[in-house]
């Protein structure tokens, strides 16, 4: 899977998970409400997520027994290196 195929909540999650240090869902959650100034269900990232998981875009590991912290996996940084490339064609300087 590209990460042109992805929706918009799972780029913005990939792209919050690669600039944190093995983040929880929560603080992932909580990130994304900061920097987009809007409030976003626990659900939707929890399953969204999963899906990166699932697509092997993102690793998931259980922290504790109800907390799982999540890394972008080599295969999605390579992904997110090339939407960068193509969106940078389209953004002026």
């Amino acid at each position: 899977m590209t990460v042109h195929e992805l929706s918009a909540i799972q780029r913005d999650l990939l792209f919050v998970v690669y600039g944190m240090n093995d983040p929880s869902g929560q603080a992932i959650k909580s990130e994304l409400e900061a920097t987009q100034d809007r409030s976003v269900l626990a659900g939707h990232v929890y399953s969204n997520l999963d899906d990166l998981a699932d697509t092997g875009l993102v690793d998931k590991r259980s922290k504790t027994g109800r907390t799982n912290e999540y890394a972008v996996t080599e295969t999605g940084r390579e992904r997110l290196h090339r939407r960068l490339q193509w969106e940078s064609q389209f953004v002026r300087k």
